[in-house]
């Protein structure tokens, strides 16, 4: 009786369901982030449901309404503030779906927003323990979404997974020891039902790593470090590690035993190709900074890594600064891109503007460097990059010296370098325009007196060997906003600022750019042609990537303004100069006035 029933009930059901998707009403669950809603999300303008606006990173959206001609009447509809005393660096990048904003804000807190009227629907503020050690600031850059839950991580080194409608805390997995120096600050990312995080750290000697966890369950699948000598495990059904083979090969790159505390944090997340199918993340310096008892390049610090998600295995890297000696992190985002070279020939490429100060082009199957470039006016570490066999040409003379070489063993022969280790780019984000062909570049122009000190490693305790002061090398501006050719080297326009840049880009198929300034302003320039069309006073320092999406026949804009992060806590003379900025903590949203 009953399997003659039960056939016959589940048609009535799906009639039912189609009916009502006819007419527009969809079940709870059809509001659920899937698997094709992550890989489509650079295509559907309805929705941000990924950090990078897509799993590639490009940061381009294809809507037009807010365009050259129409941005002058971009106006705001809400601001919504995130309270308290807990205002300090907020540089989230905002999620949008099902008519909800998700977005995260210092000091490990997280809102869902009405994204029509800015209305709080639910706050979940993690209880961070008192020994907390981040690097440079309280800041968090976003979340991932996917099923019914939204994740982030925490200052305290956790992955915590809410229920999206509700805030209501549905798993929570600690990642690493705070007290060893451990933190996160980056947005997880989605591949392929795995929530995948790298951590932070590098500045206290951790191992740089990625993990990769059940989206729906936090359990672990799989982790990959990225210091060689490490370890690398899946985790069977009952969650028992199996090894899956050392990163590299140990001592061949690292001497002693340092590559147990080699650092390299992944500390800006990963990006994600579906067309080689392929996680990109970009690792930190080698821990620590005095190069001197680090001999070797010391893989895979400062670097991109490419890590196959089926297997947790590197299928390749590219060391931008190997033996790095100047905290060159090589943690900036690899965006996946279509290049094509002076022959004509279309390569699947990717495009990376390093805190060295030099611009690499990619072959993202294989990592074969294309091209690369300096995208900064001063670079003093390297001459240049060979093409041929990828590495840096150093100018030896400006590596820092050698403490034990010093007259009285306690400090190395100071050297001035460019950039400084803020870099020619830090964590604000690059965007690509595939109708311009152009890379969207917040760069700055800084450079630093640096020194080599000894040092040893201390649980907890900051693992640098090195003393620094940075230091602008213009008077009229140290930030840029550039925009950067791939195939020909060449800086296209720039739009200098007086304050250093610290938000991340955004471009679209209306032409524009948009970024914030430290000063306040969210600006759309030309992409073009880089001419200033429009912006807007927020009342606090932008450092945070803006977004955009549709909805109603209306096109929004929204970004997050509170000025904070790394310049104002390790910026020397830098942070003197720009001291007058005020701190904030709130999100605002966009759309054209109706005429």
């Amino acid at each position: 009786m009953e399997k003659t029933r039960q056939p016959a009930k589940r048609v009535v059901l799906t009639a039912v369901a189609a009916a009502l998707m006819a007419l527009g009403v969809t079940h709870a669950g059809a509001a659920n982030v899937t698997d094709a809603d992550v890989l489509n999300d650079a295509t559907t303008t309805g929705e941000v449901v990924t950090f990078g606006m897509g799993t590639q990173a490009q940061r381009y959206s294809p809507l037009t309404a807010i365009n050259t001609d129409t941005v002058k009447n971009l106006v705001p509809v809400w601001s919504f503030s995130f309270g308290g005393e807990k205002q300090r660096g907020q540089e989230s990048q905002p999620l949008i779906h099902d008519g909800k904003m998700f977005v995260t804000a210092s000091y490990s807190r997280i809102f869902a927003l009405d994204v029509k009227t800015g209305k709080k629907l639910w706050k979940y503020e993690h209880r961070l323990p008192d020994g907390i050690m981040p690097c440079c600031d309280v800041v968090n850059r976003g979340a991932a979404l996917y099923d019914n839950l939204v994740i982030f991580g925490t200052l305290d080194a956790q992955l915590v997974a809410l229920n999206k409608d509700t805030g209501k805390v549905v798993w929570k997995e600690k990642v690493d020891d705070y007290a060893a120096g451990y933190s996160m600050t980056a947005a997880p990312i989605i591949v392929k039902g795995m929530v995948i995080s790298g951590v932070s750290g590098g500045e206290f000697g951790v191992v740089g790593r990625i993990e990769a966890r059940d989206a729906k369950t936090g359990k672990k699948i799989w982790v990959r470090p990225v210091v060689e000598g490490h370890m690398g495990y899946k985790y069977d059904a009952e969650g028992k590690a199996v090894e899956n083979g050392v990163s590299g090969t140990t001592n061949k790159t690292w001497p002693g035993d340092l590559w147990k505390t080699g650092g390299a944090a992944t500390w800006a997340g990963a990006t994600y190709d579906p067309e080689t199918n392929l996680i990109f993340a970009g690792t930190g310096n080698p821990a620590p900074w005095n190069s001197h008892l680090r001999p070797g390049d010391n893989l895979y610090s400062s670097a991109t890594v490419a890590i196959d998600p089926d297997t947790g295995k590197i299928a390749w890297h590219y060391q931008t600064t190997p033996h790095d000696g100047w905290d060159f992190d090589g943690v900036n985002e690899f965006v996946s891109f279509d290049y094509k070279g002076k022959d004509g020939k279309v390569i699947k490429a990717g495009g990376k503007a390093d805190r060295n100060g030099f611009f690499f082009v990619l072959d993202r199957t294989n990592g074969k460097l294309l091209n690369a470039f300096p995208f900064v006016n001063k670079i003093t570490w390297a001459k240049s990059i060979d093409l041929k066999t990828g590495r840096p040409v150093y100018d030896d003379a400006n590596r820092p010296g050698d403490p034990s070489k010093g007259a009285d063993g306690k400090k190395g022969e100071v050297v001035f370098a460019a950039p400084s280790f803020l870099g020619g780019k830090n964590q604000q984000q690059i965007a690509y325009n595939p109708q311009t062909g152009l890379f969207y570049v917040p760069a700055n122009e800084w450079g630093m007196d640096i020194w080599n000190e000894p040092i040893s490693y201390k649980k907890g305790a900051a693992y640098l060997g090195a003393g620094f002061t940075i230091k602008p090398l213009n008077e009229d501006y140290i930030g840029a906003l550039r925009a950067v050719d791939p195939v020909s080297g060449k800086i296209v326009w720039e739009n200098k600022n007086f304050a250093p840049l610290w938000g991340g880009a955004m471009t679209t198929g209306g032409g524009l750019t948009f970024y914030g300034t430290p000063e306040g302003f969210l600006k759309a320039l030309d992409a073009k042609t880089g001419k200033e069309l429009w912006s807007f006073q927020t009342g606090s320092g932008v450092v945070a990537p803006p977004v955009t999406w549709e909805d109603g026949g209306e096109q929004y804009v929204a970004v997050v303004s509170g000025w904070g992060g790394a310049v104002p806590l390790w910026g020397g003379d830098v942070a003197q100069r720009v001291n007058y900025l005020e701190q904030g903590g709130s999100v605002w949203v966009f759309k054209l006035h109706k005429m």
